[in-house]
């Protein structure tokens, strides 16, 4: 007999009905009456691959198309290429260069390179988001290299070009933000020879029609992606694996605390210790809620706070307890739902509705003067929906509260329960 690590999967959790539920108990009881005498299994779990943010392709194939200029004009005696080389790959090549944040250096394939005059030339690479639920997986992207362009003064500009997208806010500038910036000018400011200047234009052939699949829109990002991320890897937060890491980390913390906080996010993470809520007692979840949220329950977790981006934690009033957005949305249908209950009018309950983001929504319910209400009863609701998946999935009681921030980590509503876990979860008066 394994242990129940080997046999069920928690990613069950998602989907399963109260049945699945007295199954993973009956097991955790079995396991506990039989202690050591049970044969147990050793444990083998599966690590997802990271893989890297688009910046990060981008500046490969700047450095390569650079350095293959460099070569054909003889002028790699000029440049500073400390920390950077070219190396050989079954079917092409491959650079290295440093990724800043974090502070390492890493090996990308160029996919292919050619000159297209005495002073341009083109490298393609291709994204690999690791294992990732991705949009832009596979897609090419393009870095032209100029050197010495008509009327350019500074050493390097960095430009979008087709598939790029256009930043509505200020004046169509290209969507190429700060890591990026700093990614390419740290690695491309030491090859550039003295005396000389480059203009880089980074292309995302497919980025139009990508972005149509995403919410950029929105946010003032139109026609093409963004080149964002505030780091070079992109940690696979939605494969399978990421889960036995998560599960492990809270195994860790229920065993000494049985009042935690689940954080979706990075945000979540930075926000919490400047609300004053100790961070030992903070578990990262990603997009697996409900997996996490059962586990807590036959962990014997008595009080969670749920401290999350409202654009994510509505889901849960709605039932939906895996978050990314692969799996399910609904949101914008369960906001308005919440805004009915709210015997709000018909007009802004069309406009929300129709409304493209959470965030657009939030902002008309503002105008309206009618957030308190609707978000009130959204935490309420996520408070009750959440408890009583917990209850159904390992006949557990656990209280549950809600604390929702926005865009700008303001929080927007803690509902009541969150008040009344709160002092559990604070760090200690000095």
């Amino acid at each position: 007999m394994g242990t129940p690590d080997q046999r069920f999967s928690f990613l069950d959790y998602d989907f399963s009905d109260r049945h699945q539920g007295k199954v993973r108990k009956n097991l955790r009881e079995m396991d506990l009456k039989h202690g050591d005498q049970a044969k147990r299994m050793p444990s083998q779990p599966v690590t997802p691959r990271a893989g890297f943010t688009l910046p990060v392709f981008a500046c490969a194939g700047a450095i390569a198309a650079l350095q293959h200029l460099l070569i054909q004009h003889d002028l790699t005696a000029d440049a500073d290429a400390s920390g950077l080389s070219t190396v050989p790959l079954q079917g092409g090549m491959a650079v290295t260069f440093n990724l800043v944040e974090p502070a390492k250096a890493v090996t990308i394939p160029i996919e292919q390179l050619a000159a297209l005059s005495a002073t341009r030339a083109l490298a393609i690479t291709r994204s690999d988001p690791g294992d990732n639920l991705d949009l832009t997986r596979h897609t090419p992207i393009w870095s032209q290299v100029e050197l010495n362009p008509d009327g350019q003064t500074e050493p390097l500009v960095i430009a979008g070009g087709e598939g790029i997208g256009k930043q509505l806010g200020r004046d169509g500038e290209a969507a190429i933000y700060s890591y990026a910036q700093r990614l390419l000018r740290e690695n491309l400011l030491p090859l550039i020879p003295s005396g000389m200047k480059l203009r880089v234009t980074i292309t995302l052939p497919e980025g139009q029609a990508l972005a149509l699949r995403t919410s950029n829109a929105a946010f003032g990002v139109v026609d093409g992606l963004s080149l964002l991320g505030t780091s070079g890897l992109a940690q696979p937060l939605s494969a399978p694996g990421q889960l036995e890491e998560y599960r492990e980390q809270l195994r860790v913390k229920a065993a000494i605390y049985d009042s935690l906080v689940f954080c979706i996010g990075e945000n979540g993470l930075a926000l919490a210790p400047a609300l004053g809520l100790a961070p030992e007692r903070l578990v990262k979840t990603a997009n697996w809620l409900g997996p996490l949220l059962a586990e807590a329950g036959l962990l014997g977790v008595q009080q969670i706070l749920l401290l999350g981006y409202h654009g994510k934690l509505i889901k849960l009033a709605a039932g939906i307890f895996h978050t990314h957005h692969h799996v399910a949305d609904g949101r914008m249908e369960t906001l308005c739902a919440i805004a009915a209950s709210q015997n709000l009018p018909h007009a802004l309950l069309q406009q929300l509705l129709d409304s493209p983001t959470v965030e657009a929504g939030l902002g008309l319910l503002q105008k309206a003067e009618s957030v308190v209400p609707v978000y009130e009863a959204m935490a309420q609701r996520i408070d009750r929906r959440s408890a009583d998946y917990i209850r159904k999935q390992s006949e557990a009681s656990v209280s549950v509260g809600a604390v929702l921030f926005d865009r700008q980590r303001q929080v927007i509503v803690k509902s009541a329960m969150a008040q009344q876990v709160w002092p559990s979860l604070c760090r200690p008066a000095s």
